[in-house]
């Protein structure tokens, strides 16, 4: 489920975090790639040369965060609405790719030599000290990583922590090769670059794929939209919901969804609700940034479409002509048309004045429907009538009304 965040960073903030980390890791992968390459050549250990390839690769997957970190944050502009968060998810991507390659390219040589003996490693104790050491600092870089990640809310700072951690562990697998070869088991190196090989190419795999499903606009997990819709459906007003869609841009989620609403309450008021639904979600969901509200008065799945329907202006100029020849069409307040349910419903709003009793408001009432009964677009035509027509009262400016106030002001009188 979506849990409750703290609340959001600003885009420098998580700029400036992202970066730091980054420049951390890059710091120490630069050590570790020289000191575990010298250190395999120098020990004999194929599988150290690999860990230091792969903490190579952790090098560029650093500088590419960099790059991905400082136009990711950028704000929103003409040509990108949304903002740039996907830059986080090509780097989460690219990453993943930079892996599976690496892994592939390590597989490719080690079978190799397998099957020519004379080609396999003697490693020797210095390999152990590389291994040990490279342990020991990638576990504290992914601690350290994936605390500012969730800060931040980094999905591809996420990634290159689970990076740092698959470093450490493919050293534990390094030490495991170096003391067995050292046992004398020569091929237990290379079976041990086998397998820093294959969970290089797995975190590769699992990130491009993550990555390629948030590409494509894959939408939120089913545990994810029940607590959404669960929130929509808590706002007063909200009658039901549909077309709710979901997709993701970096952290940053976009929803947007089709609610309805009592048909017959005004314009404004729906609004209102679609305000307060919005506002609840993104209150709510700390990683939701777009919600788009669409308001139906009933659900578009399935009723009858009304797009065949004329719309204002022509339908109440063919009434009006239609109700020419009746004085009492003079004095129509106002006309309100209902779109529901692959029909029109039109309601004429009278003055009570104008009739004397209940029979006459009765016959008036029919001679408007009579006249407009073979219009073939209206379904009904419902006549009210009202004691006074409704007249807002004059807005007045502070300055106005202090004004207005003051006229009626006294000054008590003194006690004699």
């Amino acid at each position: 489920m979506l849990k409750q965040q703290p609340p959001k960073v600003s885009q420098k903030e998580r700029y400036l975090a992202i970066r730091n980390v980054t420049l951390l890791a890059v710091t120490i992968n630069i050590l570790l790639t020289i000191i575990k390459i010298m250190f395999g050549i120098i020990g004999h250990s194929h599988a150290l040369i690999a860990d230091g390839l792969h903490s190579l690769s952790d090098l560029i997957a650093g500088g590419m965060t960099l790059v991905a970190a400082k136009y990711s944050t950028e704000p929103p502009d003409a040509e990108h609405p949304y903002g740039h968060a996907r830059f986080e998810t090509l780097v989460t991507v690219a990453v993943g790719g930079l892996l599976l390659l690496m892994a592939g390219g390590l597989l490719i040589d080690v079978q190799r030599r397998l099957f020519e003996p004379e080609l396999l490693l003697r490693p020797t104790a210095i390999s152990l000290v590389a291994a040990v050491l490279s342990i020991v600092v990638k576990e504290a870089l992914y601690q350290y990583t994936l605390y500012i990640a969730e800060w931040v809310r980094s999905p591809m700072l996420r990634a290159n922590a689970w990076h740092h951690r698959s470093d450490g562990i493919s050293s534990v697998i390094v030490l495991i090769g170096v003391v067995g070869s050292m046992l004398g088991f020569l091929w237990l190196d290379a079976v041990a670059t086998i397998g820093i090989s294959l969970m290089i190419g797995y975190i590769g795999f699992s990130l491009s794929w993550r990555g390629v499903i948030e590409l494509v606009d894959t939408g939120l997990e089913r545990e994810q939209l029940i607590e959404i819709q669960t929130i929509i459906k808590s706002v007063e007003g909200v009658r039901g919901l549909h077309q709710l869609r979901t997709r993701k841009m970096g952290v940053n989620i976009l929803v947007d969804m089709h609610i309805l609403v009592d048909p017959r309450i005004s314009a404004s008021n729906a609004h209102q609700i679609g305000e307060a639904v919005r506002t609840r979600l993104m209150d709510q969901i700390a990683e939701l940034t777009e919600v788009s509200v669409h308001i139906d008065t009933e659900n578009d799945e399935k009723v009858q479409t009304t797009l065949d329907l004329p719309l204002r202006n022509e339908i109440t100029a063919r009434l009006r002509q239609r109700w020419q020849s009746l004085e009492a069409a003079a004095a129509i307040e106002q006309i309100t048309l209902h779109y529901l349910s692959g029909k029109l419903t039109v309601d004429i709003d009278l003055p009570l004045t104008i009739v004397q009793n209940i029979e006459d408001a009765q016959e008036l009432s029919q001679r408007f429907v009579e006249l407009a009964a073979d219009e073939p677009d209206i379904h009904a035509i419902n006549v009210y009538y009202r004691s006074s027509a409704y007249k807002p009262m004059p807005v007045l400016k502070n300055s106005e009304l202090q004004k207005f106030i003051g006229k009626f002001s006294f000054e008590p009188q003194k006690k004699p």
